[in-house]
């Protein structure tokens, strides 16, 4: 993954390949590819780092034809290489894809396929899709029916694009899940895909979204879109009004939505290069301590503020329980001025989605005038945190965040201390290869998780309604929710202006309690966990008191419905990301809520994306 560009039409298709994936370069990447038909022999031109790089390739060996795909990736499966590059060859040699998103039964079908004679030439499961593309085509002589029978196969949220000198003229796509979406082009005499519309805006403005499982046959002059079922479905036509705010924010109305949705694609990019199933091993090549830095620490401390700050409480439980490691958290603002102390043996972890936030920045420079050293989280690239941290930085790539109020930047944290967590228990033995496949597998499935809570049918606007005239919440949970409560009240107070408070359910009798009356909303971040009968108890004493109960649980809970006002279920997950999971309810109530008490959801007023003034 990251960019996915195709075209097919009259124009020479390199040109206009290679320059939609130049404006997707801001979600970054470390390869480049294409692949062009040039009138029945397929053309792939690879290339390791930046696209100027595939650039200086072209231009030595140029490629000709009116149709071809070009990708951009981000490493997942497999090493940085050229051979790991897309776009990936079925076994003629004579299919071709690209894809991004994460197949998730990948090692299942690359065995099932190697036991009837197939050879892999790349560590990718995107290789995987060309060999079963080119199966079903070579059985059904129709390459949309081919990819049509491959994403039944096919775990996980992906989006596929795919052509065939033996189907001269057509591109074939797909979207599977929410890791990636595909857009559609409508030109005269041409028609584009890609993953993100920045890649064809130049070229059209008449654009259609691909849905989940979609298959989308293009020509020249055509394009048709069938349901698994093989039913013709017309998708809307969008006209995209010609400024580049619109044109970024593509059909969402807001960049906050637009920025919940893109978290199954975001949560994927997380793992690029990070993790290896097969082998029971997570690779930080970012963090720059080897094992033997990692067994030395003797404790660490989490620095951050705001949103951040939520995400590094999290982290306290991911690193304390998966790598035994004890962990302090600190709010950046006042780490400094309390004389902490501090030794050589320690590690500062200092989270933040600028880098630039000057509290987190001068805690940094307090940890290391001590000796100590200081790793990042961090989201933007060539950040002032990124230059000053010592052990290295573990970048999100979760793409710029135009929305003030966080949401992909948040779960993309939780994500990255994740895999810190496990880098760390790796190094210091805690985990064998056998222990960390589970945790990797829970990885790898999150992504589509996450998506299945996005189109889950829950009416976000009728709980707003309910909600838009109250003047306080209490957002209540325990244990590794309770960090998630803290960031739900917090979505709700910055962006819909209601006073929030999130509290450790516990606390709830130590004075909160006083507060619950019919008019106040309660949201209990429930899933059924260790804590799970703790906060049953806790909704019973809220009911008690008239309170009103917002609950958010674990897929198949029968107890909670009956005590609550609403409930809003999540897929079963380990504790540590179901935290991922019970977030992303919390963002599209806030963000409905706001909507209906017609606030300025992106940029709320007083608040600033950095903060970079004390």
């Amino acid at each position: 993954m990251c960019g996915i560009v195709g075209y097919v039409g009259a124009r020479a298709a390199a040109p206009v390949i290679v320059d939609g994936l130049a404006r997707l370069e801001y979600r970054g990447y470390d390869s480049a590819g294409i692949a062009v038909d040039n009138q029945g022999t397929l053309d792939i031109r690879r290339s390791v780092g930046k696209l100027s790089g595939l650039t200086a390739v072209l231009a030595t060996a140029p490629v000709q034809g009116t149709m071809g795909i070009g990708h951009t990736r981000w490493a997942t499966h497999g090493d940085v290489t050229e051979q790991n590059a897309h776009p990936h060859r079925d076994a003629s040699g004579r299919v071709v894809v690209i894809q991004n998103g994460i197949v998730e039964n990948y090692l299942e079908l690359k065995n099932d396929l190697i036991a009837e004679g197939h050879t892999f030439v790349s560590q990718t499961d995107t290789e995987v899709i060309a060999h079963l593309l080119g199966v079903h085509f070579a059985t059904t002589g129709n390459l949309a029916e081919a990819l049509r029978r491959t994403a039944a196969m096919l775990k996980g949220g992906n989006a596929i694009v795919a052509l065939s000198v033996d189907a001269p003229g057509t591109l074939v796509a797909t979207r599977i899940g929410h890791a990636g979406g595909v857009v559609i082009g409508i030109g005269e005499g041409e028609m584009f895909v890609a993953s993100d519309v920045p890649a064809i805006v130049d070229h059209t403005r008449n654009v259609c979204f691909l849905e989940d499982h979609d298959i989308a046959e293009l020509t020249a002059t055509s394009l048709v879109i069938r349901r698994p079922d093989d039913s013709v479905v017309d998708r809307p036509i969008t006209r995209l009004a010609w400024d580049p705010v619109s044109i970024e924010r593509g059909p969402y109305k807001h960049f906050m939505l637009k920025e919940i949705h893109e978290q199954p694609r975001v949560l994927t990019d997380v793992l690029r290069g990070r993790i290896d199933l097969e082998a029971g091993t997570v690779r930080l090549d970012d963090v720059l301590l080897d094992d033997a830095g990692l067994r030395g620490i003797s404790s660490i401390v989490m620095t951050a503020c705001g949103t951040a700050w939520h995400a590094a409480l999290v982290g306290k439980f991911m690193i304390e329980q998966i790598a035994r490691v004890p962990v302090q958290v600190d709010y950046a603002s006042e780490f400094r001025y309390r004389e902490p102390v501090l030794d050589a043996k320690m590690l500062l972890v200092a989270v933040s989605q600028s880098g630039e936030t000057a509290d987190t920045l001068a805690a940094m420079e307090l940890a290391r005038s001590a000796g100590v050293r200081t790793l990042a989280i961090v989201n933007a690239v060539g950040s002032q945190a990124t230059r000053v941290a010592t052990a290295g930085s573990l970048m999100l790539h979760a793409g710029p965040e135009i929305g003030v109020a966080s949401t992909k930047a948040f779960t993309a944290m939780l994500v990255g201390q994740y895999l810190l967590a496990l880098r760390i228990a790796q190094a210091r033995g805690v985990l064998t290869p056998a222990t960390m496949r589970p945790h990797l597998r829970a990885l790898i499935a999150l992504s589509s998780q996450v998506g299945d809570v996005l189109n889950d049918g829950t009416d976000y606007a009728a709980l707003a309604e309910s909600l838009q005239h109250t003047s306080s919440a209490l957002f209540l949970g325990r244990q590794l929710s309770y960090p998630i409560a803290l960031e739900g009240a917090l979505k709700l107070k910055e962006i819909s202006y209601i006073h929030a408070e999130g509290y450790p359910a516990g606390e709830m009798k130590h004075g909160p309690i006083a507060l619950i009356d019919d008019r106040l909303p309660v949201i209990c971040i429930a899933p059924q966990d260790a804590s799970y009968d703790k906060m049953l108890s806790n909704v019973s004493q809220v009911k008690a008191r008239g309170g009103r109960v917002i609950a958010i649980t674990s897929v198949g809970d029968a107890h909670l419905a009956e005590q609550a006002e609403a409930v809003i279920t999540v897929p079963a997950s380990n504790p540590w990301l179901t935290t991922v999971l019970t977030s992303i309810p919390l963002q599209l109530l806030a963000y409905a809520t706001a909507v209906r008490r017609g606030a300025d959801v992106d940029q709320p007023r007083n608040l600033a994306k950095s903060v970079t003034v004390e």
